[in-house]
């Protein structure tokens, strides 16, 4: 009996890991997602009911054997790139990408031509 039992909280502790493990996984996941109805927050920080339902929907694919990329290639494809933090750098968003280096080098530029003439 009492082998039993230790061989019974043995088995249920794995399955707190690997829940442990998916949870830990999620809020990864979740903290790199838009929330698209929260302003400025990610799924992980956001309360909504859009950000319940791919906090779930994420655990859902990652409990079948999903990897990350499967998971934000289909939300990407879902929601567009709007959903995902990190944007890619592709010709849609390169003006997002390379305006601010653009304003600072015009900023550099305007600069040495004051001091230049001073």
């Amino acid at each position: 009996m009492k082998y039993f039992l230790i061989t019974i909280i043995f088995l249920f502790s794995f399955e707190t890991f690997a829940d442990d493990k998916i949870n830990s996984k999620v809020i990864e996941i979740s903290k790199n997602l838009r929330c698209l109805v929260c302003q400025g927050q990610s799924i992980n920080d956001s309360d909504s009911d859009f950000a319940l339902d791919v906090k779930k929907l994420v655990k859902k694919n990652l409990e079948e054997g999903k990897t990350d990329k499967e998971i934000y290639s289909y939300l990407k494809l879902k929601y567009g790139d709007w959903i995902l933090y990190k944007t890619p750098f592709n010709l849609r968003t390169i003006l997002l990408w390379l305006l601010p280096i653009i304003i600072i080098l015009f900023g550099m530029k305007l600069i040495f031509r004051r001091t230049k003439f001073e």
